[in-house]
């Protein structure tokens, strides 16, 4: 009996190893773009499951859209560096560098680094003073994946956002790492929209905008053991903005730690604009602040470099929304600043252990259109 469980675990184990496809196979030149199209044309017909290997050293590539559904689950192993053209005209019109559509079991992992090559791009992402900024290749852009994972590797100095999800389900971020400067403008680390059970785990941000940010659509996100700066903070939004803009529902940030950066924690949307749709259930726990300029924020009133109106209200609705267990430093006296939609004022706002401190005092709270249920240590609100 013993043997033949041990046998029948043994083909198990056997029949579950990926049959491996190397790139080399396919060439040794150092511009892979042509030998990772290969190399997943092949492993996406293959009815078992198959893992690209892309292996140490440095290699160039251009863009790639790669897509399925494929036969059996696909694994990109990555443990050498993958850098893109410096020149951001080289990519054309790629709207991101490497794009992932249409495939269910998809995994992304090794200790590699894909180097977008950004500095080049940053000057022309400043729409601070060019409302019709260009904006230039994202990293990565996942696409309809279901049950898919990213682990291990790292995004590095994209010429825009790094990563963007969008209609995903069930998909992890476990063990990534995002790595750019702080003057890198508009360099979002992981944008989410249109996206169900997305979670990003034990992971480190480091970037020049928000480190994580939610776009419409974006419903059971999970943030938890994330290292987030320099940047803007993890953010949902902005909303609003937009026709047919979908609802954000449940969100959990958990056991984060928040350094050096513009905003902690914030929901922001737009003023004046006729988009009506709601943003509930945002739960912000466990989470410590250090040097961070504003740490607590809902903004209903977001308009970047003045660039809009704020002559009408935001109709999107917020609700139930908790920050408990914030603590820490911030970098300004007002630390918790809530301004709510006159229109439509945010409903179930609780603070419960917000302990943050201004040069050594306990900071303020500043409160519009909205009463916090208050909880515990939490500054009270002032108008």
């Amino acid at each position: 009996m013993v043997a033949n469980v041990l046998f029948l675990l043994l083909t198990i184990s056997c029949t579950a190893q990926s049959t491996v496809i190397d790139i080399k196979k396919f060439g040794r030149n150092k511009d892979i773009t042509q030998a990772f199209t290969k190399a997943w044309k092949e492993a996406c017909a293959s009815t078992s499951a198959s893992k690209i290997l892309i292996s140490s050293g440095e290699h160039k590539m251009n863009a790639v859209n790669v897509k399925g559904p494929c036969k059996a689950s696909v694994e990109i192993q990555v443990d050498g560096t993958i850098q893109a053209p410096a020149d951001p005209y080289a990519l054309k019109d790629a709207y991101e560098w490497i794009k992932i559509e249409y495939v269910d079991s998809f995994t992304l992992s090794g200790k590699g680094t894909f180097d977008g090559k950004g500095a080049i791009a940053w000057k022309h992402n400043n729409c601070r003073t060019h409302q019709n900024c260009k904006r230039h290749s994202m990293n990565f852009g996942f696409n309809f994946l279901n049950n898919s994972i990213v682990r291990g590797i790292t995004s590095k100095d994209s010429k825009n956002f790094h990563v963007n999800v969008f209609g995903c389900n069930n998909f992890t971020f476990d063990n990534f790492h995002i790595s750019a400067p702080e003057t890198s403008i508009n360099t979002d680390g992981i944008h989410i929209g249109r996206s169900s059970n997305v979670k990003v785990l034990n992971s480190n941000i480091a970037t020049g905008d928000d480190c994580v940010s939610l776009g419409d659509g974006s419903r059971e996100v999970i943030i938890k053991n994330v290292n987030c700066g320099p940047g803007h903070g993890i953010s949902v939004g902005s909303l609003g903005k937009y026709p047919g803009e979908e609802p954000v529902e449940n969100l959990l940030v958990k056991n984060c730690t928040i350094t050096g950066t513009d905003n902690g924690v914030r929901i922001k949307t737009w003023p004046n604009t006729p988009v009506v749709t709601t943003v509930t259930n945002m739960h912000f726990e466990d989470i410590t602040m250090v040097n961070v300029l504003q740490p607590v924020i809902i903004d209903q009133e977001y308009c970047p470099w003045n660039q809009c109106s704020k002559e009408n209200p935001s109709k999107v609705k917020i609700s139930k929304v908790t920050f408990k267990n914030i603590k820490g430093t911030s970098k300004s006296k007002e630390g918790v600043t809530l301004i709510c939609s006159k229109s439509v004022p945010c409903e179930g706002v609780e603070l419960s252990e917000v302990s943050l401190a201004y040069n050594g005092a306990p900071i303020v709270a500043k409160c519009v259109n909205v009463k916090p249920k208050i909880t515990g240590k939490a500054p009270t609100c002032s108008a």
